[in-house]
């Protein structure tokens, strides 16, 4: 393909999927009376986040933040209407809002609460591995201990909540926003078929991010000082930052190199994680996907027509 092909993202939503645009960012949820439903977000672009997001290392954690800040208001949309009947007053039950704190609460697999679960994710192993100092110590075990440790805890995360029927729906919903992307990239008309049968892993998966930055921190760890506890625990917190802008740089250049047949393998970590993140959609859950990556283009192609879409005034 074209390297002038438009690159595009998207996040798995309570039955839906939001896809995003360079301009615009488009949701389709699958309501319960089993009609499909649209939520519209034009990209406010601040011309400060403009500047700094082509500052190789700087980008990624501003991407990070604008990811966050727009992700959560189709979020809130996804969980508000996905259960409300068209014609009914539109005001979530305590069941309904149970649910809508339910997704928020593991949303640290996405970019909505990662700069939170990057904390938890960095501290407790950090704290955990100095508790075996005595038995362990030097800085290179306690580093490789503190690695450890994060990826048992992040694993272990993943795999617990994917047990949870609400959570492998929004899996698989990230499965089909996975494959529509990979069916679009390979030039093939966006059918439940042709979707079907493309892969539910991708190298720009924000879950690659996350394998990412627990591998970049291992190395960037050696690089600062060790002892005492206190300042492993400060340098923990500041390198954060630094960890997330060379993860994102490290994501950008694994898809950069993906057809290339050795380089390629750079990013199979990440897509490995993805089997954990990702789970095979339905064709209901795929005709949601595509519905919401060809009203997208509707919008780019005609912006006038976003009128008639749910949206915000943020």
């Amino acid at each position: 393909m074209s390297n002038e092909t438009p690159v595009y993202g998207g996040q798995a939503l309570l039955e839906g999927v939001m896809f995003a645009g360079q301009d615009h960012m488009v949701t389709a949820i699958r309501r319960n009376d089993d009609s499909i439903d649209y939520f519209h977000v034009k990209k406010e672009k601040k011309p400060i986040y403009q500047k700094l997001k082509k500052i190789p290392f700087v980008r990624g954690v501003v991407a990070l933040i604008e990811s966050a800040g727009f992700g959560s208001r189709h979020l809130q949309f996804a969980s508000e209407r996905y259960d409300v009947n068209p014609g009914e007053e539109e005001e979530a039950t305590e069941e309904q809002t149970s649910k809508l704190q339910m997704i928020l609460g593991v949303a640290v697999v996405g970019v909505l609460s990662f700069l939170f679960g990057k904390f938890v994710f960095t501290l407790v192993p950090m704290f955990l591995a100095a508790s075996l100092e005595a038995w362990f110590p030097g800085k290179t075990i306690q580093i490789f201990l503190e690695t450890g440790f994060k990826l048992i805890l992040l694993l272990a995360y993943l795999y617990f909540i994917s047990m949870a029927p609400i959570i492998k729906r929004v899996f698989q919903y990230h499965g089909a926003e996975h494959k529509v992307i990979n069916c679009y990239e390979a030039g093939q008309p966006l059918t439940v078929e042709n979707v079907q049968n493309q892969s539910r892993l991708h190298y720009r998966c924000g879950s690659s991010f996350i394998l990412f930055t627990v591998i970049v921190g291992f190395f960037v760890y050696f690089f600062v000082p060790h002892d005492p506890l206190v300042v492993r625990l400060i340098s923990r917190i500041l390198l954060i930052p630094v960890v997330i802008g060379i993860s994102f740089e490290v994501l950008q250049a694994t898809n950069k190199v993906r057809n290339v047949p050795i380089l390629r393998y750079l990013g199979y970590p990440g897509l490995w994680l993805q089997l954990l993140t990702t789970k095979e959609p339905t064709n209901d859950q795929v005709e949601v996907a595509i519905a919401s990556f060809n009203k997208l283009h509707e919008v780019e192609k005609h912006p006038e027509i976003a009128a008639t879409l749910h949206h915000d005034n943020v």
